[in-house]
Formats: structure tokens, sequence, C-alpha cells
């Protein structure tokens, strides 16, 4: 009888609004008011303005605030409150022209730096560094000399060279993001670069990217007003803000006021920018702890050999058939093998089980399987089929279509391979779009990811639809990932440690669910696991294996019963729960 978990309470839903929280840390959100405010009374300077930015009143010239003037007049009798809220339009517009191209310049080249690596990465931090060297304030002028003291160009120009920074900064998170496991899952759905980045990297980066904005808005700013001073980005008498502080400097010895209000002004926007930024880098780090982190692979050192031909064919019958397969990894002392000339044959409908300690090779072995290995690992010798089809040494474009359809893998860590910033339903959705198991619109794509929560046994499943992973137990996340995996209706199914986290109870009901999933579709599955209890509870054959090695391979049976090797003798004695058949050994 299946073990189905009862759903949990409703808890908050998870917030991806990196503004979260901010009301609760009064400096940053004095901050974000003072920006915010500021720049709406700026844009609605003509309702708000108390009199024309370019009305003189000579008579009236340098009068202190009054109910007419409520900031006062300058040295030829302007409203001085009137050319501030007019005054920040060219400016707030450069600094917002200037982000523009700071964000999409940056942004556009950290992700495919971080996540294409290789020759892209080498050529877009060339570009980089070159942008980082050449002299932008010499160009800033140049461009104003060409374009007529254009404040756009100048503005446009200073963003498309400080976005190098930008780029060096997310492509150093997109590298981190790039290992993490729920990455791997989308990779594993068939989702390609492109729908990854966009859909799973860039969501990651919003924090991130937007402490970047402010902070570099506050640099902006000081080089907008700073031309505006010099006169060669808004020419007079148009009101800016930089050239109400060299028209107030002309005459700060007979009134220093007009200064003080200007300059007061430029200053407190700087000074808020730095300030929210420094707030919201705050926050999202809270988020991060909030959350426990996430675990990373290791980032490669450098790629390893590739994969020799090796003329062969696979057996009749076989779903999945490996021969003569070795793994090795990059190191410092070289290439170090980590599974050696192993081979193994998996039938269709069956459950066979990977079995060994941790460090034996088994999940190394399940991932490469799937093109997954990191990039320090390759294939250094030997063959996998899957259904006649050779996939060892496949290029990544044509494992991209299999992955997902034809081979899935259910993630030792749910929580790990599940995207934290969307629903359940928005991550399953995407599956099933991808894998094309559905042919219709958005309803027909909600029946889908119904009917897949509902065969793994979950209950309520548009409740389910609907909620983060970090509302869901263990047992419903692997519940979840194991539907995922299901989305394509592959004709194997990799499943590493599926149970290891998780309490007695709740492991009876996946090991149950993985069976009526094999009775029910004729899905042949790999269950990688140290637990030999797993193994004599769920699988038909298994296979041991020992520092990469294959020490034991036979019917279930006759692998506890009649176990050949000492080492496996030595795991049958080491799991309590099936100790005691240690003796019924032959």
């Amino acid at each position: 009888m299946t073990t189905a978990e009862p759903p949990l309470k409703a808890l908050p839903r998870a917030r991806a609004n990196p503004f979260a929280g901010l009301w609760r840390r009064p400096l940053t959100a004095s901050a974000f008011a003072v920006v915010a405010g500021i720049t709406a009374a700026v844009i609605l300077a003509p309702l708000l303005a108390p009199h024309p930015p370019l009305a003189q009143d000579l008579l009236g010239a340098q009068a202190g605030p009054s109910a007419t003037h409520p900031l006062g007049t300058d040295s030829l009798g302007r409203d001085v409150l009137s050319r501030l809220l007019y005054g920040g339009r060219p400016t707030l517009l450069g600094v917002g022209l200037a982000l523009l191209v700071y964000a999409a310049v940056g942004v556009s080249l950290g992700v495919l730096a971080g996540y294409l690596r290789g020759w892209t990465d080498r050529v877009i931090v060339a570009v980089s560094d070159v942008m980082l060297s050449v002299p932008a304030i010499i160009v800033t002028l140049a461009v104003l000399a060409i374009f007529r003291q254009s404040n756009a160009a100048a503005m446009l120009t200073i963003g498309f060279f400080a976005s190098a920074n930008l780029a060096r900064v997310i492509r150093s998170s997109c590298i981190a993001l790039r290992e993490e496991l729920f990455v791997d899952a989308a990779r594993v759905s068939g989702l390609g670069p492109a729908r990854i980045m966009a859909r799973h990297i860039l969501p990651g980066l919003a924090g991130q990217l937007l402490v970047q904005l402010c902070l570099f808005a506050g640099i902006a700013l000081a080089i907008q007003t700073g031309l505006g001073f010099l006169g060669m980005a808004t020419p007079a008498p148009a009101p800016s803000w930089g050239g109400m502080v060299g028209e107030a400097a002309q005459t700060m010895q007979q009134d220093p006021y007009p200064l003080l209000v200007s300059g007061g002004l430029i200053g407190l926007m700087s000074i808020s920018f730095g300030l929210l930024g420094d707030g919201l880098r705050d926050l999202e780090e809270d988020r991060r702890r909030a959350t426990g982190g996430r675990l990373r692979r290791p980032v490669a050192v450098k790629d390893a050999t590739g994969v020799p031909d090796v003329p062969a064919k696979p057996s009749d019958g076989a779903v999945l058939e490996v021969r003569d397969y070795s793994i090795a990894f990059a190191t410092a002392q070289g290439p170090r093998t980590v599974v050696d000339s192993i081979g193994f044959t998996v039938r269709p409908g069956e459950i066979f089980g990977l079995v060994g300690e941790s460090g034996s090779g088994k999940t190394v072995t399940g991932l490469s399987l799937l093109g997954l290995l990191p990039p320090s690992g390759a294939v250094t010798k030997g063959s996998a089929w899957l259904s006649g089809r050779r996939i060892s040494g496949m290029p990544e474009r044509e494992l991209l279509r299999l992955r997902g359809r034809e081979i899935a893998l259910v993630s030792q860590e749910p929580m790990m391979a599940l995207d934290p910033y969307f629903t359940i339903g928005s991550q399953l959705s995407e599956v099933v779009r991808r894998t094309g198991a559905v042919t219709g619109g958005k309803e027909a794509v909600r029946a889908r990811v119904r009917d897949l929560l509902t065969s793994v046994h979950l209950r309520d499943p548009d409740d389910v639809a609907r909620r983060h992973p970090h509302e869901l137990s263990g047992g419903m996340l692997q519940r979840i990932a194991i539907a995922m995996a299901l989305a394509g209706s592959p004709k194997v199914l990799i499943a590493d440690e599926p149970t290891t986290a998780l309490d007695v109870t709740v492991q009876a009901g996946i090991l149950d669910l993985l069976r009526t999933l094999r009775d029910e579709r004729g899905m042949a599955i790999v269950l990688i696991t140290h637990d030999l209890g797993v193994v004599a509870d769920t699988c038909d054959r298994a296979l041991v294996m020992e520092r990469g090695r294959i020490v034991e391979e036979g019917p279930v049976e006759d692998v506890f019963y009649r176990p050949r090797h000492p080492y496996t003798r030595q795991l049958i004695a080491s799991t309590p729960s099936i100790a005691p058949t240690e003796g019924r050994t032959a």
C-alpha cells in the first residue's frame, strides 16, 4: 500500500521581490523614500512647479524663501524650486539612460560568459578588459563635441564603458549559479541554454543586479551633474542640477544659499543611492541565509580528454547498456580514474541497483550517462548505449533532445534540484512544454501537471502546484522530483539516492511509488544507493561497486543470500536491517 504524505499547513508564499523586508530597515527604507519621492516630484514637475523655470524677476533676485517662492530665487530672480524640479528631468533622464545601457550590456555579457564558458567566456573577458582600459571620460568628451553637448549621448557612453565592471560581477555569480543542482535538473529536463539563462539564471541575479544598479546610479549622477556644472551636457538657460550648481558657484560669496540648496539635493540623492544599494545587498544576504544556501558542484580546473571511438553494438533487448566504461577527472597530479572498466545491462521494466559506499563511483556513473559530468571529468574509455543508440561521446545538442524524453534523473537532493524562485506548477509546466508531452494550450499543460502530481500520489495537486519548494516536506519534494522526471515519459529513470534524507515511513512510500511506476509504465529504473536494505526491497538485479570497480553483479537473491566477494559480505553485515540474512548465505 502506498504511503502518501498529508498536505502541509499553508505557509507564507516565498517572495522573489528583492525589496521584501525593506521597511524593517529604517535607514534603507528612508533612502528608498528619498529616491522615489524626488524622482516622482521631478516627473510631475509641470503639476508641482509654482512658476515656469525660465521666468525671470530681476527685482526679486536672490530672495529668500517665501510663500510665493518656497526655496527662494536665484541671481536672475528665477524660482529655485521650479528650476530644481525641471532641472531634475535631464539629470535623472541621463542617469536612467546610463543605467539602461549599463544593465543591458553588463548583464548580457556577464550571463553569456558565465554560463556558456569556453571561447565565449574568453572573448567576452578580453572585450571587457579593453573596455576597462579605455579612458571613458576622454571618450565622453569627444562624444559631446561630436553630438553638440548631447546629454543622452554622453550618458549612453558612460553606461556602455561602465558595463564592463558589471559584466565581471554578473559573470562570477553566473558561474556559481551554473553549478547549482536545479540548473542541472533543468538541463536534464531538456531545456536549452537560452531558456535556462532566461528562466533560471537571470531571476537568481536580480537581487545582486539591483544592488549594482543603485551603486552605479550614484556614480552616474555625479558624472552627469559634473558635466552640467561645466556646461557640457545641458546648455543654458535650460535648467539642470549641475548647471544650477555652476550658476550658484558664481555668486556664492554674495549669497551661498542657492549653492547649498542645489548642491545639497545632489548630495542627498547620491547618498540615498549608496544607502539603498547597501541595504538591498544586506537584504539579499539575509534571504540567502534564510534559505540555507544551495549546494554547488566543484568548478572545473581544466577539460579532460574526449571519448575515443569504440566500434561496438549494443546487445539485443537492452534498454541501457554500459560496456568497458571508465571515467577520469583532471587533478593537479594528473588524470585520476574514478570508474574503471565497468559494464552492465538494464532491461525494459527492470529495477537495477547500483550499490556502493560513498566514493565508489556510482553517482558519477549515473551522471555521466546524462552528460552531466563536471568540466574536469570525462569518459575516457568504453561506450554507453540507450535504446540501441550510443550516448557516450554524444554532442551536447543531441543529448539535449534525449534528456527528459529518453532518459531522466531524480536527484539525491530534490530541494536543490528545484528552483526556489518559482512555484512547483510553473516548473513542471516548463518541463511539460519543453518535452513536448502536451501539444495543447495552457489548460492542457495544467491538466498534464495535475496528472503528474496525481501519479506520484500527492493529495490536492492543485494546491501543491501553487506552492514554492520551501513550503513542502522532503517526501513531497522527492515525489515532485519524480513527477518532473516522468514528464517526458522516459524509457530509463536514474534515481540517485532517492530516499537518503527521508524517514523510514516516507522512504517506504517512495520505494513503493517507484515499483508502481515501473509496473504501470514498463520503465527501467537505475537505483543508485548505498543502502542494501533498499536494494533488497526494490531491485531485481544489483551491481556492487568498490573504488570504481565492479566486485559483484547478479540477481538480488544471489547477491544477498550467496555473496561471493568479501566486500559484499561486509556491506551486508554493516546494514542492520538485513544483517540477519548473513546467516543464510551459501
